[in-house]
């Protein structure tokens, strides 16, 4: 499966639906069958997983992680606690939940961010603040300190 990518800005309506972007849809595999979990992300934002992705990272988190470690159980009970399966409508919208949503700031507009394996959702007051805060941080440096020299 090829990588989600991109970056969209769409509306969500008063119900918490958005749309999911084409190009996000047709990267979707269709072992995913148009469902999803979505969950709380990192910086104030959402991640949306396909459920055939969800599954791979469940996997990993129950192969990597120790229960037997307060860290990890910790980090097991909040991903969780906030994981929700969705599944695209007719219309090809996500519902978001309510306490999802207020947990991550989002209203009436969502800022759409292909991640890889899964899709992070942000509101774009949340994202725009991300990206201010790394506004001194050139993309070279950082590249380089990630991808050690790649």
């Amino acid at each position: 499966m090829a990588g989600f990518k991109g970056k969209y800005e769409h509306s969500v309506d008063d119900k918490g639906r958005v749309s999911l972007p084409s190009k996000i849809r047709k990267a979707l595999n269709p072992e995913a069958n148009d469902s999803f979990v979505i969950t709380r992300g990192y910086e104030n934002s959402l991640v949306l997983y396909p459920l055939d992705a969800w599954n791979v990272y469940e996997e990993q988190m129950k192969n990597d992680l120790n229960t037997h470690r307060e860290e990890d159980r910790l980090f097991i009970r909040t991903i969780m606690m906030w994981a929700h399966e969705v599944s695209l409508d007719r219309q090809a919208r996500i519902m978001i939940p309510q306490e999802l949503m207020e947990t991550a700031g989002i209203r009436n507009e969502i800022v759409i961010v292909g991640a890889l394996e899964k899709i992070e959702l942000w509101s774009p007051e949340h994202f725009r603040a991300y990206n201010e805060r790394y506004a001194d941080t050139t993309y070279e440096a950082v590249a380089a300190r990630v991808m050690g020299g790649v």
